[in-house]
Protein backbone atom coordinates (compact mmCIF):
# COMPACT_ATOMS: atom_id res chain seq x y z
CA UNK A 1 0.00 0.00 0.00
CA UNK A 2 2.98 2.36 1.07
CA UNK A 3 4.19 2.07 -2.88
CA UNK A 4 0.82 2.54 -4.08
CA UNK A 5 0.10 5.66 -2.30
CA UNK A 6 3.57 7.21 -3.50
CA UNK A 7 2.56 6.52 -7.34
CA UNK A 8 -0.94 7.72 -6.80
CA UNK A 9 0.55 11.05 -5.61
CA UNK A 10 3.39 11.31 -8.26
CA UNK A 11 0.69 10.20 -10.67
CA UNK A 12 -2.10 13.68 -9.47
CA UNK A 13 0.97 15.92 -8.67
CA UNK A 14 1.94 15.48 -12.42
CA UNK A 15 -1.63 15.75 -13.75
CA UNK A 16 -2.53 18.94 -11.74
CA UNK A 17 1.00 20.89 -12.53
CA UNK A 18 -0.05 19.99 -16.30
CA UNK A 19 1.16 23.04 -18.81
CA UNK A 20 3.29 24.72 -16.01
CA UNK A 21 6.77 23.73 -17.82
CA UNK A 22 7.19 25.05 -20.99
CA UNK A 23 7.52 21.88 -23.60
CA UNK A 24 11.24 22.98 -24.36
CA UNK A 25 12.27 23.82 -20.68
CA UNK A 26 12.19 26.58 -18.44
CA UNK A 27 15.21 28.38 -20.57
CA UNK A 28 12.73 28.33 -23.94
CA UNK A 29 11.31 31.44 -22.45
CA UNK A 30 13.11 34.75 -23.29
CA UNK A 31 11.54 37.12 -21.69
CA UNK A 32 7.86 37.28 -19.86
CA UNK A 33 7.92 40.83 -20.70
CA UNK A 34 8.07 39.62 -24.40
CA UNK A 35 5.17 37.50 -24.32
CA UNK A 36 3.00 40.08 -22.77
CA UNK A 37 3.22 39.43 -19.38
CA UNK A 38 3.85 41.96 -16.52
CA UNK A 39 6.49 41.97 -13.62
CA UNK A 40 4.86 41.42 -10.35
CA UNK A 41 5.64 44.73 -9.06
CA UNK A 42 3.70 46.04 -11.66
CA UNK A 43 -0.51 46.14 -11.24
CA UNK A 44 -2.67 44.61 -14.44
CA UNK A 45 -5.47 47.17 -15.75
CA UNK A 46 -8.36 44.68 -14.89
CA UNK A 47 -11.84 45.01 -16.79
CA UNK A 48 -15.12 43.64 -15.33
CA UNK A 49 -18.12 42.56 -17.21
CA UNK A 50 -20.68 42.05 -15.07
CA UNK A 51 -20.79 43.99 -11.95
CA UNK A 52 -23.71 43.19 -9.51
CA UNK A 53 -23.82 40.52 -7.23
CA UNK A 54 -20.75 37.78 -7.86
CA UNK A 55 -19.30 39.85 -10.71
CA UNK A 56 -18.96 42.66 -8.24
CA UNK A 57 -17.63 41.17 -5.93
CA UNK A 58 -14.67 39.37 -8.00
CA UNK A 59 -14.41 42.82 -9.52
CA UNK A 60 -13.66 43.81 -5.71
CA UNK A 61 -11.14 40.99 -5.42
CA UNK A 62 -9.34 42.09 -7.98
CA UNK A 63 -9.31 45.70 -7.20
CA UNK A 64 -7.81 45.04 -3.34
CA UNK A 65 -3.87 44.77 -5.16
CA UNK A 66 -4.73 45.79 -9.55
CA UNK A 67 -5.73 48.72 -11.14
CA UNK A 68 -9.49 48.91 -12.39
CA UNK A 69 -9.80 50.65 -16.14
CA UNK A 70 -13.27 49.90 -17.50
CA UNK A 71 -16.56 48.62 -15.92
CA UNK A 72 -19.21 46.76 -18.39
CA UNK A 73 -22.68 45.78 -17.92
CA UNK A 74 -25.59 45.22 -19.63
CA UNK A 75 -27.89 46.40 -16.47
CA UNK A 76 -27.03 50.03 -14.84
CA UNK A 77 -29.36 49.04 -11.50
CA UNK A 78 -27.66 45.72 -11.01
CA UNK A 79 -24.65 47.64 -11.56
CA UNK A 80 -25.02 50.45 -9.23
CA UNK A 81 -23.25 50.41 -6.04
CA UNK A 82 -19.81 49.46 -8.32
CA UNK A 83 -20.51 52.33 -11.03
CA UNK A 84 -20.37 54.51 -8.06
CA UNK A 85 -17.65 53.46 -6.45
CA UNK A 86 -15.42 53.33 -9.76
CA UNK A 87 -16.86 56.35 -11.16
CA UNK A 88 -14.09 57.86 -12.83
CA UNK A 89 -13.69 54.73 -14.84
CA UNK A 90 -15.17 54.29 -18.35
CA UNK A 91 -18.47 52.39 -18.38
CA UNK A 92 -19.91 50.22 -21.52
CA UNK A 93 -23.58 48.13 -21.70
CA UNK A 94 -21.88 46.20 -24.54
CA UNK A 95 -18.44 44.17 -24.05
CA UNK A 96 -17.37 44.12 -27.15
CA UNK A 97 -17.51 47.95 -27.59
CA UNK A 98 -15.37 48.21 -24.41
CA UNK A 99 -12.53 45.77 -25.78
CA UNK A 100 -12.47 47.48 -28.69
CA UNK A 101 -12.07 51.41 -27.26
CA UNK A 102 -9.86 50.23 -24.26
CA UNK A 103 -6.57 49.13 -25.34
CA UNK A 104 -4.90 49.11 -21.92
CA UNK A 105 -7.01 46.33 -20.56
CA UNK A 106 -4.47 43.36 -19.71
CA UNK A 107 -7.40 41.22 -18.07
CA UNK A 108 -10.90 40.74 -17.50
CA UNK A 109 -13.39 39.34 -14.82
CA UNK A 110 -16.71 38.01 -15.98
CA UNK A 111 -19.43 37.54 -13.71
CA UNK A 112 -22.61 37.69 -16.01
CA UNK A 113 -25.60 34.18 -16.33
CA UNK A 114 -24.36 30.82 -17.40
CA UNK A 115 -25.19 31.22 -21.21
CA UNK A 116 -23.07 34.12 -22.19
CA UNK A 117 -20.00 32.95 -19.91
CA UNK A 118 -18.08 31.36 -23.27
CA UNK A 119 -19.29 33.90 -25.43
CA UNK A 120 -17.87 37.03 -23.42
CA UNK A 121 -14.47 34.99 -22.72
CA UNK A 122 -14.03 33.61 -25.79
CA UNK A 123 -14.07 37.71 -27.22
CA UNK A 124 -11.46 38.71 -24.50
CA UNK A 125 -9.05 35.89 -25.20
CA UNK A 126 -9.36 36.55 -28.92
CA UNK A 127 -8.38 40.40 -27.76
CA UNK A 128 -5.38 38.94 -25.90
CA UNK A 129 -6.81 39.46 -22.47
CA UNK A 130 -5.90 37.22 -19.41
CA UNK A 131 -9.57 35.61 -18.27
CA UNK A 132 -11.06 34.99 -14.50
CA UNK A 133 -14.60 33.70 -15.34
CA UNK A 134 -17.21 33.00 -12.50
CA UNK A 135 -18.26 29.66 -12.03
CA UNK A 136 -19.78 27.32 -13.61
CA UNK A 137 -17.32 27.69 -16.56
CA UNK A 138 -20.38 27.14 -19.33
CA UNK A 139 -23.58 26.51 -19.64
CA UNK A 140 -22.74 23.57 -22.46
CA UNK A 141 -20.22 20.44 -22.72
CA UNK A 142 -18.95 22.01 -26.55
CA UNK A 143 -18.60 25.81 -24.97
CA UNK A 144 -16.30 23.87 -21.87
CA UNK A 145 -14.18 22.45 -25.00
CA UNK A 146 -14.14 25.39 -26.82
CA UNK A 147 -12.42 27.70 -24.09
CA UNK A 148 -9.64 24.68 -23.07
CA UNK A 149 -8.67 25.33 -26.99
CA UNK A 150 -9.08 28.94 -26.82
CA UNK A 151 -6.74 29.53 -23.72
CA UNK A 152 -4.39 27.44 -25.38
CA UNK A 153 -4.51 29.05 -28.72
CA UNK A 154 -4.55 32.76 -27.30
CA UNK A 155 -2.22 31.88 -24.60
CA UNK A 156 -3.79 33.74 -22.11
CA UNK A 157 -4.33 33.10 -18.07
CA UNK A 158 -7.34 31.40 -16.95
CA UNK A 159 -9.24 30.79 -13.79
CA UNK A 160 -12.34 29.79 -13.24
CA UNK A 161 -14.45 30.88 -10.19
CA UNK A 162 -15.02 28.02 -7.97
CA UNK A 163 -13.38 29.48 -4.70
CA UNK A 164 -13.12 26.16 -3.12
CA UNK A 165 -10.30 25.03 -6.00
CA UNK A 166 -8.16 27.28 -3.44
CA UNK A 167 -9.14 26.15 0.06
CA UNK A 168 -6.59 24.20 1.85
CA UNK A 169 -9.33 21.34 2.94
CA UNK A 170 -9.47 20.58 -1.04
CA UNK A 171 -5.86 19.78 -1.08
CA UNK A 172 -6.22 17.78 2.12
CA UNK A 173 -8.99 15.41 1.35
CA UNK A 174 -6.89 14.66 -2.03
CA UNK A 175 -4.12 13.59 0.21
CA UNK A 176 -5.99 12.19 2.28
CA UNK A 177 -7.59 9.69 -0.87
CA UNK A 178 -4.27 9.65 -2.39
CA UNK A 179 -2.67 7.94 1.20
CA UNK A 180 -4.68 5.56 1.12
CA UNK A 181 -6.17 5.74 4.07
CA UNK A 182 -9.76 4.90 2.73
CA UNK A 183 -8.40 2.50 0.34
CA UNK A 184 -9.99 2.59 -3.22
CA UNK A 185 -12.89 4.98 -3.86
CA UNK A 186 -15.61 2.96 -6.16
CA UNK A 187 -18.61 5.84 -5.45
CA UNK A 188 -18.99 9.05 -4.58
CA UNK A 189 -22.00 11.51 -3.85
CA UNK A 190 -22.40 15.34 -4.60
CA UNK A 191 -25.24 16.90 -3.36
CA UNK A 192 -26.66 20.30 -2.96
CA UNK A 193 -29.25 22.00 -0.73
CA UNK A 194 -32.60 23.30 -2.82
CA UNK A 195 -32.04 26.60 -5.03
CA UNK A 196 -33.82 29.73 -4.72
CA UNK A 197 -34.62 29.94 -8.51
CA UNK A 198 -37.56 28.73 -10.50
CA UNK A 199 -37.49 24.66 -10.48
CA UNK A 200 -40.59 22.16 -12.29
CA UNK A 201 -42.03 25.37 -13.77
CA UNK A 202 -45.13 24.16 -16.45
CA UNK A 203 -45.27 27.27 -18.49
CA UNK A 204 -43.21 30.18 -19.06
CA UNK A 205 -43.41 33.24 -16.40
CA UNK A 206 -45.79 36.07 -17.67
CA UNK A 207 -44.44 38.67 -19.66
CA UNK A 208 -43.44 42.52 -18.14
CA UNK A 209 -41.95 45.60 -19.16
CA UNK A 210 -38.30 45.92 -19.27
CA UNK A 211 -37.07 47.99 -17.02
CA UNK A 212 -35.43 51.55 -18.18
CA UNK A 213 -31.96 50.37 -17.03
CA UNK A 214 -31.67 47.27 -18.85
CA UNK A 215 -30.76 46.36 -22.53
CA UNK A 216 -32.51 43.38 -22.71
CA UNK A 217 -31.48 42.43 -26.19
CA UNK A 218 -27.56 42.59 -24.98
CA UNK A 219 -28.87 40.64 -21.72
CA UNK A 220 -29.77 37.96 -24.54
CA UNK A 221 -26.95 38.06 -26.16
CA UNK A 222 -26.61 34.89 -27.97
CA UNK A 223 -29.70 33.37 -27.06
CA UNK A 224 -33.02 33.50 -29.24
CA UNK A 225 -35.30 36.46 -28.48
CA UNK A 226 -37.61 36.55 -26.60
CA UNK A 227 -40.50 38.50 -24.17
CA UNK A 228 -38.82 39.74 -21.17
CA UNK A 229 -39.89 38.82 -17.57
CA UNK A 230 -39.08 40.08 -13.93
CA UNK A 231 -38.78 36.21 -13.38
CA UNK A 232 -35.49 35.94 -15.08
CA UNK A 233 -33.36 38.75 -13.73
CA UNK A 234 -31.65 39.63 -11.38
CA UNK A 235 -30.80 35.73 -10.51
CA UNK A 236 -33.99 33.40 -11.40
CA UNK A 237 -32.38 33.01 -15.15
CA UNK A 238 -30.42 30.24 -13.63
CA UNK A 239 -33.41 27.53 -13.20
CA UNK A 240 -34.08 27.78 -16.45
CA UNK A 241 -33.07 25.30 -19.27
CA UNK A 242 -31.85 28.61 -21.84
CA UNK A 243 -30.24 30.57 -19.55
CA UNK A 244 -28.28 28.59 -16.41
CA UNK A 245 -27.37 25.76 -14.99
CA UNK A 246 -29.40 25.44 -11.74
CA UNK A 247 -28.02 23.86 -8.62
CA UNK A 248 -25.24 21.82 -10.55
CA UNK A 249 -23.63 25.66 -11.71
CA UNK A 250 -24.45 26.79 -8.82
CA UNK A 251 -23.37 24.61 -5.91
CA UNK A 252 -22.55 21.51 -7.42
CA UNK A 253 -19.56 23.11 -9.38
CA UNK A 254 -18.41 23.98 -5.34
CA UNK A 255 -19.16 20.77 -4.14
CA UNK A 256 -17.68 18.36 -6.52
CA UNK A 257 -14.53 20.31 -6.29
CA UNK A 258 -12.53 18.35 -3.45
CA UNK A 259 -14.16 15.15 -5.42
CA UNK A 260 -12.85 16.07 -8.60
CA UNK A 261 -9.59 16.75 -7.42
CA UNK A 262 -8.81 14.01 -4.95
CA UNK A 263 -10.55 11.34 -8.18
CA UNK A 264 -9.10 13.28 -11.09
CA UNK A 265 -11.94 12.73 -13.10
CA UNK A 266 -11.71 13.18 -16.58
CA UNK A 267 -14.70 11.99 -19.38
CA UNK A 268 -17.41 9.72 -18.03
CA UNK A 269 -18.30 6.56 -19.94
CA UNK A 270 -22.09 7.35 -20.07
CA UNK A 271 -24.32 9.52 -17.71
CA UNK A 272 -28.53 8.91 -16.94
CA UNK A 273 -31.11 10.23 -14.53
CA UNK A 274 -32.16 7.56 -11.99
CA UNK A 275 -34.36 10.00 -9.89
CA UNK A 276 -36.45 13.03 -10.82
CA UNK A 277 -39.54 15.02 -9.25
CA UNK A 278 -41.16 17.41 -10.87
CA UNK A 279 -39.60 17.53 -14.60
CA UNK A 280 -40.08 20.33 -16.77
CA UNK A 281 -39.47 21.81 -20.58
CA UNK A 282 -38.73 24.53 -19.34
CA UNK A 283 -37.07 24.51 -16.06
CA UNK A 284 -34.79 22.23 -14.24
CA UNK A 285 -36.95 19.89 -12.04
CA UNK A 286 -37.71 20.59 -8.61
CA UNK A 287 -35.03 17.43 -7.24
CA UNK A 288 -33.38 14.77 -8.90
CA UNK A 289 -30.55 12.15 -9.05
CA UNK A 290 -27.87 11.65 -11.84
CA UNK A 291 -25.59 9.15 -11.75
CA UNK A 292 -22.38 9.22 -13.97
CA UNK A 293 -19.94 6.34 -14.80
CA UNK A 294 -16.37 7.03 -14.76
CA UNK A 295 -13.32 4.41 -16.10
CA UNK A 296 -10.05 3.64 -14.22
CA UNK A 297 -7.67 6.67 -14.38
CA UNK A 298 -3.90 6.30 -13.99
CA UNK A 299 -3.76 4.07 -10.31
CA UNK A 300 -7.78 4.49 -9.62
CA UNK A 301 -10.09 2.53 -9.99
CA UNK A 302 -13.56 3.18 -11.62
CA UNK A 303 -15.95 5.28 -9.54
CA UNK A 304 -19.56 5.93 -9.69
CA UNK A 305 -20.47 9.51 -9.48
CA UNK A 306 -24.13 10.29 -7.90
CA UNK A 307 -25.13 13.80 -7.75
CA UNK A 308 -28.19 14.53 -5.45
CA UNK A 309 -30.02 17.81 -6.99
CA UNK A 310 -32.01 19.94 -3.55
CA UNK A 311 -32.24 16.84 -1.47
CA UNK A 312 -34.76 16.81 1.02
CA UNK A 313 -35.29 14.48 3.73
CA UNK A 314 -38.18 12.34 3.31
CA UNK A 315 -37.72 12.15 -0.84
CA UNK A 316 -37.10 8.53 -1.39
CA UNK A 317 -33.73 9.13 -3.63
CA UNK A 318 -32.07 10.84 -0.37
CA UNK A 319 -29.06 9.09 0.08
CA UNK A 320 -27.94 7.05 3.36
CA UNK A 321 -24.52 6.50 4.04
CA UNK A 322 -23.98 3.11 4.65
CA UNK A 323 -23.37 2.30 8.73
CA UNK A 324 -22.96 6.20 9.39
CA UNK A 325 -26.91 5.75 10.91
CA UNK A 326 -26.09 8.30 14.11
CA UNK A 327 -23.26 10.46 12.97
CA UNK A 328 -23.43 13.32 11.41
CA UNK A 329 -22.52 12.99 7.91
CA UNK A 330 -20.85 16.49 7.13
CA UNK A 331 -17.62 17.75 8.69
CA UNK A 332 -18.23 21.11 10.46
CA UNK A 333 -16.33 24.20 8.56
CA UNK A 334 -13.10 25.04 9.14
CA UNK A 335 -12.35 21.70 11.33
CA UNK A 336 -8.53 21.60 9.87
CA UNK A 337 -7.83 23.77 12.18
CA UNK A 338 -7.93 21.32 14.92
CA UNK A 339 -5.52 19.56 12.85
CA UNK A 340 -3.01 22.22 12.67
CA UNK A 341 -3.89 23.22 9.07
CA UNK A 342 -6.03 26.48 9.76
CA UNK A 343 -4.28 29.57 6.75
CA UNK A 344 -6.66 32.26 8.26
CA UNK A 345 -5.87 35.21 6.06
CA UNK A 346 -4.34 34.01 3.07
CA UNK A 347 -6.05 35.04 0.39
CA UNK A 348 -9.68 35.58 1.60
CA UNK A 349 -10.52 31.85 1.33
CA UNK A 350 -8.65 29.44 3.45
CA UNK A 351 -9.13 28.25 7.03
CA UNK A 352 -11.47 31.55 8.44
CA UNK A 353 -14.39 31.01 10.71
CA UNK A 354 -13.01 29.27 13.37
CA UNK A 355 -12.28 26.18 14.67
CA UNK A 356 -15.07 23.16 13.58
CA UNK A 357 -15.25 20.39 16.25
CA UNK A 358 -17.72 17.09 15.89
CA UNK A 359 -21.09 18.08 15.83
CA UNK A 360 -20.10 22.14 15.96
CA UNK A 361 -22.41 24.78 13.64
CA UNK A 362 -21.20 26.13 10.78
CA UNK A 363 -20.04 29.09 11.79
CA UNK A 364 -19.09 32.03 9.35
CA UNK A 365 -18.48 31.32 5.35
CA UNK A 366 -14.78 32.08 4.15
CA UNK A 367 -14.09 34.82 2.71
CA UNK A 368 -17.27 36.14 2.57
CA UNK A 369 -20.00 37.48 5.16
CA UNK A 370 -21.33 36.00 8.05
CA UNK A 371 -24.03 32.76 7.29
CA UNK A 372 -28.15 34.14 7.39
CA UNK A 373 -30.00 33.36 10.04
CA UNK A 374 -31.59 29.99 9.28
CA UNK A 375 -34.74 31.39 11.17
CA UNK A 376 -34.95 34.64 8.75
CA UNK A 377 -36.98 34.55 5.75
CA UNK A 378 -35.37 32.79 3.03
CA UNK A 379 -33.54 35.02 0.26
CA UNK A 380 -32.29 34.30 -2.90
CA UNK A 381 -28.76 34.93 -3.80
CA UNK A 382 -30.29 38.04 -6.39
CA UNK A 383 -30.89 39.80 -3.17
CA UNK A 384 -33.93 41.70 -1.09
CA UNK A 385 -36.94 41.64 -3.04
CA UNK A 386 -35.90 38.93 -5.80
CA UNK A 387 -38.75 36.24 -5.94
CA UNK A 388 -37.87 33.47 -4.58
CA UNK A 389 -38.92 29.55 -5.70
CA UNK A 390 -38.51 26.30 -4.53
CA UNK A 391 -38.49 24.91 -0.55
CA UNK A 392 -36.00 25.05 2.14
CA UNK A 393 -33.35 22.83 2.49
CA UNK A 394 -33.64 20.12 5.29
CA UNK A 395 -31.34 20.56 8.50
CA UNK A 396 -28.82 18.03 9.17
CA UNK A 397 -30.03 14.39 9.56
CA UNK A 398 -27.91 11.65 10.96
CA UNK A 399 -26.92 9.06 8.34
CA UNK A 400 -28.77 10.99 5.66
CA UNK A 401 -26.47 13.03 2.97
CA UNK A 402 -28.34 16.92 2.47
CA UNK A 403 -27.56 19.99 2.03
CA UNK A 404 -23.86 20.98 -0.05
CA UNK A 405 -21.16 18.48 0.31
CA UNK A 406 -19.91 15.13 -0.50
CA UNK A 407 -19.05 11.47 0.62
CA UNK A 408 -16.32 9.53 -0.67
CA UNK A 409 -17.20 5.95 -0.42
CA UNK A 410 -13.66 3.55 -0.13
CA UNK A 411 -12.74 -0.01 0.13
CA UNK A 412 -11.57 0.68 3.70
CA UNK A 413 -13.09 3.62 5.11
CA UNK A 414 -15.51 6.95 4.10
CA UNK A 415 -14.73 10.62 3.74
CA UNK A 416 -16.61 13.39 4.04
CA UNK A 417 -16.06 17.15 2.89
CA UNK A 418 -18.47 20.20 2.68
CA UNK A 419 -19.40 23.27 1.23
CA UNK A 420 -16.88 24.40 -1.76
CA UNK A 421 -14.72 21.95 0.67
CA UNK A 422 -14.13 24.30 3.88
CA UNK A 423 -14.71 20.86 6.04
CA UNK A 424 -13.00 17.15 5.18
CA UNK A 425 -13.40 14.56 7.73
CA UNK A 426 -13.01 10.78 7.80
CA UNK A 427 -15.91 8.95 9.00
CA UNK A 428 -16.88 7.74 11.85
CA UNK A 429 -16.11 10.63 13.64
CA UNK A 430 -14.25 9.17 16.13
CA UNK A 431 -11.55 7.74 13.22
CA UNK A 432 -11.16 11.64 12.91
CA UNK A 433 -10.50 12.42 16.05
CA UNK A 434 -7.30 9.86 16.38
CA UNK A 435 -6.12 10.77 12.39
CA UNK A 436 -2.78 12.13 11.34
CA UNK A 437 -2.86 14.05 8.71
CA UNK A 438 -0.61 12.52 5.36
CA UNK A 439 2.33 14.72 4.26
CA UNK A 440 1.43 17.61 2.22
CA UNK A 441 2.28 16.99 -1.32
CA UNK A 442 0.20 19.68 -3.39
CA UNK A 443 0.88 23.51 -3.44
CA UNK A 444 -0.79 25.44 -1.32
CA UNK A 445 -2.88 28.56 -2.84
CA UNK A 446 -2.21 32.38 -2.35
CA UNK A 447 -6.20 32.87 -2.61
CA UNK A 448 -8.15 31.64 -5.71
CA UNK A 449 -8.26 35.47 -7.13
CA UNK A 450 -4.41 36.64 -6.11
CA UNK A 451 -3.51 32.82 -8.37
CA UNK A 452 -5.17 34.14 -11.31
CA UNK A 453 -2.99 37.94 -10.83
CA UNK A 454 0.11 35.58 -10.81
CA UNK A 455 -0.20 33.79 -13.64
CA UNK A 456 -1.31 36.61 -15.45
CA UNK A 457 1.89 37.96 -14.68
CA UNK A 458 4.03 35.24 -15.81
CA UNK A 459 3.85 32.47 -12.50
CA UNK A 460 2.56 29.06 -12.39
CA UNK A 461 -0.99 28.65 -14.12
CA UNK A 462 -3.57 28.92 -11.51
CA UNK A 463 -5.12 25.73 -9.81
CA UNK A 464 -8.58 26.03 -12.11
CA UNK A 465 -6.62 26.95 -15.01
CA UNK A 466 -8.91 25.79 -17.68
CA UNK A 467 -6.70 23.17 -18.90
CA UNK A 468 -7.80 21.48 -15.13
CA UNK A 469 -11.27 22.99 -14.77
CA UNK A 470 -12.09 22.59 -18.44
CA UNK A 471 -12.89 18.57 -18.37
CA UNK A 472 -14.21 19.09 -15.04
CA UNK A 473 -16.86 21.89 -16.37
CA UNK A 474 -17.50 18.91 -19.18
CA UNK A 475 -19.00 16.36 -17.38
CA UNK A 476 -20.83 18.68 -14.82
CA UNK A 477 -22.68 19.90 -18.39
CA UNK A 478 -23.99 16.32 -19.30
CA UNK A 479 -25.89 16.37 -16.07
CA UNK A 480 -28.47 18.97 -17.13
CA UNK A 481 -28.58 16.52 -21.06
CA UNK A 482 -29.33 13.66 -18.47
CA UNK A 483 -32.46 15.75 -16.87
CA UNK A 484 -33.50 16.04 -20.63
CA UNK A 485 -32.84 13.42 -22.74
CA UNK A 486 -33.96 9.63 -20.31
CA UNK A 487 -31.82 6.72 -20.44
CA UNK A 488 -28.37 5.74 -19.83
CA UNK A 489 -26.36 8.03 -22.59
CA UNK A 490 -22.95 6.78 -23.63
CA UNK A 491 -20.33 9.15 -24.23
CA UNK A 492 -18.07 9.98 -26.79
CA UNK A 493 -15.92 12.17 -25.65
CA UNK A 494 -13.48 12.61 -28.38
CA UNK A 495 -15.96 13.13 -30.71
CA UNK A 496 -18.25 15.22 -28.14
CA UNK A 497 -21.46 12.77 -28.64
CA UNK A 498 -23.59 10.45 -26.88
CA UNK A 499 -23.66 7.40 -29.52
CA UNK A 500 -26.68 6.23 -28.44
CA UNK A 501 -28.93 9.15 -28.16
CA UNK A 502 -29.74 11.87 -31.12
CA UNK A 503 -31.58 13.96 -28.79
CA UNK A 504 -28.83 14.07 -26.25
CA UNK A 505 -26.35 15.15 -28.99
CA UNK A 506 -28.32 18.17 -30.29
CA UNK A 507 -27.58 19.62 -26.43
CA UNK A 508 -24.37 19.20 -26.06
CA UNK A 509 -23.72 22.60 -28.40
CA UNK A 510 -26.06 25.92 -28.20
CA UNK A 511 -27.78 27.37 -30.66
CA UNK A 512 -26.69 30.88 -30.90
CA UNK A 513 -28.72 34.03 -32.66
CA UNK A 514 -27.55 34.99 -35.81
CA UNK A 515 -24.42 37.24 -35.40
CA UNK A 516 -23.47 35.49 -31.97
CA UNK A 517 -21.80 32.36 -33.62
CA UNK A 518 -18.40 31.05 -32.01
CA UNK A 519 -15.44 30.15 -33.61
CA UNK A 520 -11.86 29.76 -32.87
Amino acid sequence: MANDGVSRRHFFFGSLLAGAVPMAGYGSVPSLRALGYKPFYDKLNVASVGCGGQGGADLNAAAATENIVALCDVDDARATANFRKFEKVPKYKDFRVMLEKEKSIDAVTIGIPDFMHATVALHCMQHGKHVYLEKPLTRTVWESRLLQEAAVKYKVATQMGNQGFSHEANRVAAEIVWSGAIGDVTEAHISTSPGTHPTGLQQLPPESSVPPTLDWNLWLGGAAMRPFSEDYVPYNWRGFWDFGTGQVGNWATHTAGPVQTALQLGAPTSVECVAEINPSKFTFPSRGVVRLDFPARGGLVPVKVFFHDSCRVGDPEVYHVPGMENETILPPTNNLVEKGRGTAGRGGMAGRGGAGRAGAGRGPAPGGPPRRDPNAPRMGAGGPGVKVFGEPGSPATPGILTGNGSVFIGTKGIMATRDRGEGVWLLPAERWANYTLPPEVLTRSPGHMADWIRACKGGDPSCSDFSITGPYAEWLAMIPIAYRAKGRLDWDAKNLRFTNSEEATRLVRPVFRKGWELKL
